[in-house]
């Protein structure tokens, strides 16, 4: 069982995974923006990535 919070991402080429950790996140959005480069586990290359916002049931 995974006791760290995970984040679920998209990266430039639109694969969504998850991530332990999102880099920086403690500096918050005013300062760098949501986007962060990580390696994306689909491609394997370093892609610019932001949190996926889930989207409310109507």
């Amino acid at each position: 069982m995974d006791l760290m919070e995970r984040t679920v991402v998209r990266c430039a080429e639109g694969h969504v995974f998850t991530t332990a950790s999102f880099p920086m996140q403690q500096l918050g959005p005013d300062r760098l923006g949501p986007g962060r480069l990580i390696r994306c586990p689909r491609c394997a290359r370093l892609r610019h990535a932001v949190p996926v916002v889930e989207q409310s049931k109507r």
